[in-house]
């Protein structure tokens, strides 16, 4: 407990699955939290609910298709409380990742694009002097296995997943010199609680945001993981095993 005191995170797409999880478990921790979704509601039910349990939140609705909105959102976080030292990137657009390779639309990859690296592009890039004045920032990106395996159907989603990865492996490079650590973290989860059968792994089951994954970002969010860069953490039951590294 209480290994985030002092510190400062902003969750991009904390409205609900990993996102909603990180959140309440990085504010558990004791981090001053931003919650950062698209849905009013959604901000307002986690912020509530981190508030209830004594740890402090503030709301933020952001649109991460528009850097205007991402300039802003991040803006209002360093100004409230002055710092930023744990930047999560969960937000992504479920509507728009299915695709075979046939039938892709160069407007469908863009969407993918505008919302996954092109977006955590723009965040780090708002969020990069917090977390250089910070002295031990943290960036954690969500992946996917879409891209690593080439899972039919996917292929928009999988093209801006293995984009992020790129993106994470080359800041991690960039930034280790200002003590930013940037990883990965590939999933696999009921990210919105649908009882879909799991996808194939070790333990025969999908898992869960909260148990499962949200530990894992904690992990890289706090001092334990201080040699750990550039890295692809694959809290996927076994799904992919070495192969993402």
């Amino acid at each position: 407990m209480n290994r985030l005191n002092g510190k400062v995170a902003i969750v991009f797409g904390a409205g609900r699955g990993i996102g909603r999880a990180t959140a309440k478990l990085l504010a558990s921790e004791g981090a001053k939290v931003a919650v950062l979704s698209l849905t009013q509601a959604n901000i307002d039910a986690v912020v509530a609910d981190i508030e209830a349990t004594g740890g402090t939140a503030l709301g933020v609705q952001c649109d991460v298709g528009d850097a205007d909105q991402i300039k802003t959102a991040v803006l209002k976080v360093a100004t409230t409380w002055g710092r930023i030292d744990i930047l999560v990137n969960n937000a992504f657009d479920p509507s728009a990742v299915a695709s075979s390779v046939l039938d892709l639309s160069a407007e469908q990859l863009q969407r993918n694009f505008d919302m996954g690296p092109l977006a955590y592009l723009r965040t780090m890039q708002a969020c990069y002097p917090h977390l250089h004045a910070s002295g031990e920032g943290r960036v954690i990106n969500l992946g996917s296995a879409a891209g690593l395996l080439g899972m039919t159907g996917y292929a928009p989603y999988g093209m801006a997943k293995e984009a992020v990865r790129a993106l994470t492996r080359t800041a991690a490079r960039e930034w280790g010199p200002d003590k930013i650590t940037v990883n990965n973290v590939m999933p696999i989860a009921d990210t919105f609680g649908s009882d879909r059968p799991p996808l194939p792994n070790v333990f025969d089951r999908n898992g869960s945001p909260e148990a499962d994954i949200a530990p894992v970002i904690l992990f890289l969010a706090t001092k334990d993981s201080q040699f750990i860069t550039g890295y692809s953490l694959t809290p996927d039951g076994g799904m992919v095993i070495d192969a993402a590294r």
